[in-house]
């Protein structure tokens, strides 16, 4: 099962940002403007992580940190525009797992909220895809059962695109989540789905979508995706 993480963001942009980049990242995800409905939520979506602005409308992140550790054991990961070392400091002595300063890069932010996911246990950290199996944990991939060889860059490929199964991934997704940017030349992408296409061998399992990018998905899925040359 995918790891459930609660969003309680007050700026739509950054919570609609994180929301997507979450759930690209293979997580389930509810997204909040502000912690009213707080206890709700964390009875009925039982979120494995809660990612909390600090500075919200009503109750803030400090204020709603407390409610989930007296009602829940979910991981926690602050995110505000202040940099103080106090608020900082005074976020972790009070149960926050990880505190994330705005501005930031989706791709850092994902990386923190994982490895927390991780340390509690909660990231699903196998992923399969028809005789495809990836094993997050141990950087291992294997296909019907052997082994195949990867670079780190080409396993953190494969993961994403396995993580978003059946979902087409286009280029400057894969830039971000991979590499960190956006601004990286288009076939730097080509190149590492073209290596990674060719490692994973027949039946194709990669296939480009003209005009859309990239998807991962078992052979008899793929009508309407063309292979790239």
């Amino acid at each position: 099962m995918a790891a459930r993480v609660l969003v309680v963001e007050d700026a739509e942009a950054i919570r609609t940002a994180v929301g997507i980049a979450l759930e690209e990242a293979g997580c389930a995800v509810l997204t909040r403007g502000d912690g009213d409905t707080l206890e709700k939520d964390l009875a009925e979506f039982r979120p494995d992580l809660v990612l909390l602005d600090v500075m919200l409308p009503g109750r803030d992140g400090f204020a709603l940190l407390e409610i989930v550790r007296q009602t829940s054991n979910a991981g926690i990961v602050l995110l505000t525009a202040r940099d103080a070392v106090e608020d900082r400091l005074h976020g972790l002595r009070t149960g926050a797992d990880d505190y994330v300063v705005k501005p930031f890069v989706l791709a850092e932010l994902i990386a923190r909220v994982e490895a927390v996911l991780r340390r509690m246990g909660r990231l699903r950290t196998v992923l399969e895809v028809d005789d495809l199996v990836i094993d997050v944990e141990a950087s291992a991939v294997t296909r019907a059962g052997k082994p195949i060889e990867l670079t780190a860059t080409e396993l953190k490929l494969l993961t994403f695109l396995a993580g978003r199964r059946d979902k087409v991934a286009g280029k400057a997704q894969i830039l971000a989540a991979v590499w960190g940017y956006d601004d990286y030349a288009a076939n730097l992408v080509e190149v590492h789905v073209s290596a990674l296409r060719r490692k994973l061998g027949s039946p194709q399992l990669l296939h480009t979508v003209r005009g859309a990018g990239y998807i991962l998905r078992t052979p008899e899925d793929n009508s309407g995706a063309e292979q790239a040359l």
